[in-house]
């Protein structure tokens, strides 16, 4: 009986290695990776660049506190401002420490307005994190329920939906930012537009609110652009990063510009792990391989090629409801609830996932072949035809 406390719904394998798209148990049994970890292997695994500059810096320094300058958080913070037109970044480990950074810093944005209890615009079926203060900002109270009292602060709107925000702009002084993320992965592949996207931006200018946007799922080239609200062609003043950053080494990072900038001083935030030596490392070489190796057009191309093949092949089930999508982020949505197709998913040696309890999810890394693709669609077309049959 294992130690591990039982809070995972755990799937009965254990892999042992695994190269590119393709991951192996202890049996030696073939998997394709449609998950990536959940967006996060963006390099699949065991990429030869990777590993290989890894265990240089292991050679090094793995870790150093964040009371001394640490050259390779300079470089990279250097790097992601060049790519996204933020001016500072903090680093952090994962996208709930992001997010909780993003929390703070409009609250004390709020407080340096005179703003007593600053309140923050989220909107329905977001997630934001598992902290108390992401949770409570998370739209979805199967995760919330049990962790009562939540973090008041939070004012909640429909998805995507300009009119509501409109409305709360005309009656409540307090907010002071809006939180959201451009395409809603745990909350079913749910593509904001750039309409809606332009719109927001305007109202947060002439508001003086922070636009705060969650690109933990989303970012780091996995929709096509280096950030997906970079298709809409607008800049935030917060962006919250993770996941995909460090292709399986933990890293997040809050980046801020415009008014957001420079509202955090010495003592306010902080980090123990964020930023060191090791993750930075992985993050500089995640983003030279993605530019290099033109993985975001590649990622906009096999999407595309993705959804054509499941629309083809799916377009004979009435259950499906919408296949959509953004880059290689994809989702299915069908007419019933179908969590059972995870493990009928890895019965079938792919690597799936259910959310918003009727979406089944697509993240693939984003050095998956062609042939690999179709072998992934092709294989869960048959999964779920068999699922809807029975």
């Amino acid at each position: 009986m294992s130690h591990l406390m039982n809070n995972y719904a755990r799937q009965d394998v254990v892999f042992t290695h695994g190269t590119g798209s393709q991951l192996f148990d202890e049996q030696g049994r073939r998997y394709l990776d449609g998950l990536a970890g959940i967006a996060v292997n963006t390099l699949g695994h065991n990429h030869p660049r990777l590993v290989a500059a890894l265990t240089q810096q292991v050679t090094k320094l793995i870790h150093v506190s964040n009371v001394y300058r640490i050259k390779e958080q300079e470089v990279l913070a250097d790097r992601l401002a060049a790519l996204s037109g933020m001016d500072e970044v903090f680093f952090c480990n994962s996208g709930c420490e992001a997010n909780e950074a993003a929390i703070k810093l409009a609250r004390l944005f709020g407080h340096q307005k005179n703003i007593d209890q600053p309140a923050i615009v989220v909107m329905e079926q977001a997630f934001h994190g598992r902290t108390l203060a992401t949770l409570s900002a998370t739209g979805n109270r199967k995760v919330q329920a049990g962790f009562e009292p939540l973090v008041p602060g939070f004012v909640r709107v429909p998805f995507a939906d300009l009119a509501a925000i409109e409305q709360v702009a005309a009656n409540n002084s307090n907010v002071v930012a809006v939180l959201f993320e451009p395409v809603q992965g745990e909350g079913g592949i749910r593509v904001a537009d750039d309409d809606f996207l332009r719109g927001l931006r305007r109202i947060c200018t002439e508001r003086g609110w922070l636009l705060m946007v969650d690109e933990v799922q989303c970012g780091i080239g996995r929709t096509g652009m280096w950030f997906a609200h970079q298709h809409a062609g607008i800049k935030p003043d917060v962006m919250a990063l993770a996941k995909g950053l460090g292709s399986g080494v933990p890293i997040g990072a809050c980046l801020t510009a415009g008014p957001a900038a420079n509202v955090f001083k010495p003592g306010n935030h902080g980090s123990t792990f964020g930023g060191n030596p090791l993750a930075c490392t992985a993050a500089l070489t995640t983003l030279a391989v993605l530019e290099e190796d033109q993985l975001l057009a590649r990622a906009t191309a096999l999407g595309e090629r993705m959804i054509v093949r499941l629309r083809e092949r799916l377009a004979d089930l009435p259950a499906v409801v919408e296949i959509r999508g953004s880059g290689l982020m994809l989702g299915i949505e069908l007419d019933r609830p179908c969590a059972a197709l995870v493990a009928a998913g890895l019965e079938a040696g792919i690597l799936i996932n259910v959310t918003a309890d009727k979406v089944v999810r697509l993240l693939p890394p984003l050095v998956m072949t062609d042939a690999e693709a179709d072998e992934l669609v092709d294989k869960l077309a048959v999964v779920l035809k068999v699922f809807l049959a029975g």
